[in-house]
């Protein structure tokens, strides 16, 4: 039993030192990125602004054309669920071919006036 207590402790100790030292990075991180702000121009930190803008647009541009492309794919593909025969409409499953039992049963209750409840 102590074995096991001590590799759950010694997990638990790695995960812990994990964190703190990737906290410590980001802090690192954080204050290198804000130190390179303050140091450049005004008009350069506006360019980059908008450059940035364009980079991100053009890679949403870009993901939509790919998604779009994707979902052509499957609804043509033969392989695919929904580019083969099946649909909901033309298909082999017994469930969907069965008659509905509950058309035109009188022992489902129906809503009346004011949201209440009858048989």
């Amino acid at each position: 039993m102590g074995l096991i207590q001590n590799l759950v402790r010694k997990m638990k100790g790695d995960k812990d030192e994990f964190k703190s030292k990737f906290k410590e990075f980001q802090e690192d991180k954080r204050i290198n990125e804000l130190v390179e702000e303050r140091s450049k121009s005004s008009n350069r930190r506006e360019l980059e602004r908008y450059l940035k803008e364009q980079e991100e647009a053009q890679i949403k541009m870009e993901l939509s054309k790919i998604r779009k492309k994707q979902n052509r794919d499957i609804w043509n593909s033969p392989n695919k669920i929904l580019g083969g025969k099946t649909t909901m409409i033309i298909t082999d499953r017994p469930i969907l071919k069965e008659k509905n039992i509950f058309a035109n049963s009188k022992k489902i209750p129906f809503i009346q006036k004011g949201g209440m409840f009858f048989k």
